[in-house]
C-alpha cells in the first residue's frame, strides 16, 4: 500500500480554511481519484511542534491511500487539474508532496 502525503507548511502571514478542506476538497478528490483505485484519506490539522509552546511546522496535511503508486499518478494525471484548480479556494500555501510505502499499519 502507498501513502500520498500532502503537506502545507505553516507560514506567518498565510491562509487555510480546514473547513472548506475537510468539508469540499478532499471530498472532491476523492470523487476524483476513486476510479483510479483511492482507498480512503485522512485530514490533519496542526496543533503544535515538539517543544513546548513550539509552533506545528504544518498547518494541514493529509494522507491519500492508494494500493500502487500508478493509481495515483493515473488518477492526478487525468483528474489533477481540476484538484489544483481547487487550492485556491482553501489556502495560498503551496502544498508539499510526499508519496510513501506503507511498511507497517
Amino acid at each position: 500500500m502507498i501513502r500520498v502525503t500532502v503537506l502545507y507548511p505553516n507560514e506567518p502571514g498565510k491562509r487555510f480554511d480546514h473547513a472548506y478542506y475537510a468539508g469540499k476538497h478532499l471530498p472532491l478528490v476523492m470523487e476524483r481519484l476513486k476510479g483510479s483505485g483511492m482507498l480512503r484519506y485522512e485530514v490533519d490539522k496542526g496543533l503544535a511542534g515538539g517543544g513546548p509552546g513550539a509552533p506545528a511546522p504544518f498547518i494541514a496535511a493529509c494522507h491519500l491511500y492508494f494500493n500502487a503508486a500508478a493509481d495515483f499518478q493515473k488518477g492526478i494525471g487525468a483528474h489533477g487539474g481540476e484538484i489544483m484548480a481547487d487550492i485556491p479556494n482553501y489556502t495560498d500555501i503551496s502544498p508539499q508532496i510526499q508519496i510513501s510505502e506503507v511498511v507497517v499499519g
